[in-house]
């Protein structure tokens, strides 16, 4: 089932109410449908009694022109699995990011290049007043030519970010933002501590308003596609973030 949404780009979520006539899986994809490889939100949920309802909130701080949503069964043609209750949207809270002014100037270049960065071709990409400068490459690689596992990484000594085209073209535009805010907070907190980067950023990109479970995902994607890198400290760091997004929710 595919509904059209004239997005208009505007900030607004869609409260979406499910109910299983049996057992099975659910996809939700958001999408924008004139550009490839740009999810707005992409999720799963497994039904496993009939007769049960729930409720999916799809946060979409951003948005473009025109949006599609398509609800179905993961693993069956027919959608007969299941009906849709009730689509409700409404109006999300006026934006307040609490961050300096070049920190806000970064995160909406970051959050605009995010929403392109599904089809964009690789190059340099600049800010309108010169001051960023992101460097889109087919893949990130170390002084051997061999690929390295990270999405992203900030230059140490000018605001310029590399960042993975292969990998960045599989991710939703939430991840793609909440990985940029991270390295945007390496450079204006001139720190080497991925812990200090995660919360900063995810400050930022919680009050924006994105959806929470896709921060997790952008802290925790490169490690389940490479469990092999998976050691103590990304276990501690992702315990750190997901307790610091309870505690924003807590909050709020």
């Amino acid at each position: 089932m595919i509904t059209t949404i004239p997005s208009n780009r505007e900030r607004f979520q869609i409260k979406l109410t499910i109910m299983a006539l049996m057992p099975f899986e659910l996809g939700i994809r958001v999408y924008d449908p004139e550009h490839p490889n740009s999810y707005y939100f992409r999720r799963k949920a497994a039904f496993a009694k009939a007769n049960s309802k729930r409720e999916f909130v799809i946060a979409l701080p951003v948005s473009p022109e025109v949006l599609e949503m398509e609800v179905f069964d993961k693993n069956h043609a027919d959608d007969d699995a299941f009906e849709i209750v009730n689509v409700k949207i409404e109006k999300m809270p006026a934006l307040a990011v609490w961050a300096t002014d070049d920190q806000h100037r970064f995160l909406e270049f970051a959050i605009q290049f995010a929403q392109k960065a599904g089809y964009v071709p690789p190059g340099f990409y600049e800010s309108t007043d010169n001051e960023f400068l992101f460097q889109y490459l087919d893949k990130i690689t170390d002084p051997f030519g061999t690929e390295l596992i990270t999405p992203a990484r900030t230059h140490r000594k000018m605001p310029r970010v590399q960042i993975s085209q292969r990998l960045f073209k599989s991710y939703t535009i939430p991840i793609r933002v909440a990985i940029l805010a991270h390295e945007g907070c390496h450079w204006f907190l001139n720190t080497r501590s991925q812990t200090t980067a995660d919360l900063c950023g995810m400050k930022q990109y919680l009050d924006y308003g994105f959806p929470t479970i896709e921060a997790v995902y952008a802290v925790t994607k490169v490690f389940g596609k490479n469990p092999e890198m998976v050691g103590a400290s990304q276990i501690e760091r992702t315990k750190d973030v997901i307790n610091f997004i309870e505690n924003y929710r807590a909050n709020e």
